[in-house]
């Protein structure tokens, strides 16, 4: 049967000096011992058996423990062994003609992919053969100057693609940086090019952060009649104001309703940190209505083709223009710059609870990172305030109703 946060965090080790197993399947198990709750994975290659640490719980979460297992299986069907130690060793000897920048770049990309998920690593592959490989691919590692970089660069930035080509000189950056472990080249010239780029364009969302606005969307939202997994992820995107791909990807082992508690795992957020969203009373009362529709799915909200994957990117932002409300008004991401405006201008919230609740980068005075779970009571508090404001915005009795909006509104 496969483990779930609640029934781990109750586990103690029952005094069996060898630990107590708890299996997760497909090789997963967890070791409870006197000092700690253990992540292995027991696998054989080459006809020995071998045993894969993947951390402690709670520092390595359920979702983090069943990822690596995943990407250990991976290499496994390649035919390469996962264990750390194994992949630590000294590649085999490359003669130096063939130490081109092709050959590194997929030897570097396929042991990256032990630390990325899918996505990141197609897109890494999609820089590598249209934009680097064709130009110095061929090219012997170390004699790559500065100059042959940029040429690249500029041509991405030609196409309008600005983050695109700060990206593809970070990869560089990595690549060079393992030849340079590898012994194939004496140094990363990617440095040289700083202030060479054009600067990111700044990307704002488009938000409403205004009480009457605001008011007009809750009603609008509580009045949408879409498929009932786009109206509970849509209801509960201002409660929570997580990122929207945050939000799509959740999945039902990640909550504790009755803890009302979601942990997000590390490998899901932006600074891969696990974070702790509480639920107020009312996101709650939407999870477990849900529930009835997708409790038996892996995600929380799936996609309408298929509960294998979750729901669409584009869903919230279609159901916000079903709504009368266009992209230059409001978006999916648009609800956290609403959350973070309203809750520090108007309810006078603190600011930094407010960005520990954004899983922004906040620091404690001796300039440390807090923790995940710094301030948790005050910010459960914090949260139901804000879901209890936004009830009194909708029903009006914390402003003037606003007359319904049609569609030329907000044109």
């Amino acid at each position: 049967m496969a483990l779930t946060d609640i029934f781990i965090r109750k586990l103690h080790h029952s005094g069996k000096p060898s630990g107590d197993k708890y299996h997760d399947g497909r090789a997963l198990y967890l070791l409870v011992t006197a000092s700690n709750k253990y992540w292995r994975m027991n696998y054989r290659f080459e006809g020995k058996q071998k045993t894969i640490p993947f951390g402690i719980y709670s520092e390595v979460s359920l979702a983090d423990a069943r990822e690596r297992c995943s990407d250990a299986r991976k290499q496994l069907r390649a035919g390469v062994d996962p264990h750390p130690s194994t992949r630590m060793l000294q590649p085999k000897p490359v003669k130096v003609e063939s130490r081109t920048f092709e050959t590194l770049a997929r030897t570097w990309w396929t042991k990256m992919a032990v630390t990325r998920g899918p996505r990141t690593q197609e897109k890494v592959l999609s820089w590598l053969e249209h934009d680097l490989f064709p130009f110095i691919g061929e090219m012997s590692v170390e004699t790559i100057k500065p100059r042959d970089i940029l040429a690249i660069i500029q041509r991405v930035e030609a196409r309008g693609a600005i983050d695109s080509a700060h990206r593809i000189r970070q990869v560089c950056g990595q690549i060079l940086r393992f030849g340079v472990a590898l012994g194939w080249t004496e140094r990363d010239v990617t440095p040289d090019l700083k202030g060479a780029l054009m600067a990111v364009p700044r990307k704002n969302y488009a938000a409403l952060t205004e009480p009457k606005e605001v008011a007009a969307l809750m009603r609008a939202i509580h009045a949408y009649e879409g498929h009932i997994v786009v109206v509970a992820a849509l209801k509960l995107s201002p409660l929570v104001f997580v990122r929207p791909g945050e939000l799509r990807g959740a999945e039902w082992q990640e909550f504790d309703l009755d803890a009302a508690e979601w942990r997000i795992p590390a490998s899901k957020m932006k600074m891969k940190m696990q974070h702790m969203v509480p639920l107020s009373t009312q996101a709650v009362k939407i999870l477990r209505e849900v529930h009835r529709v997708t409790g038996h799915a892996k995600f929380v909200f799936p996609n309408l083709r298929s509960d294998q994957l979750c729901m669409s990117e584009n869903s919230i932002n279609v159901a916000l223009r079903c709504m009368g409300f266009p992209k230059e008004l409001m978006t999916a991401h648009g609800f956290r710059a609403m959350a973070r405006t309203i809750l520090d201008e108007v309810l006078e919230e603190r600011v930094d609870l407010i960005e520990h609740q954004l899983a922004h980068r906040v620091i404690d005075p001796n300039g440390r990172a807090y923790n995940r779970t710094a301030h948790l009571p005050a910010r459960k508090a914090m949260m139901q305030r804000w879901a209890d404001y936004l009830d009194k915005l909708r029903i009006g009795s914390e402003v003037v109703p606003a007359a319904p909006l049609s569609r030329d509104h907000w044109r």
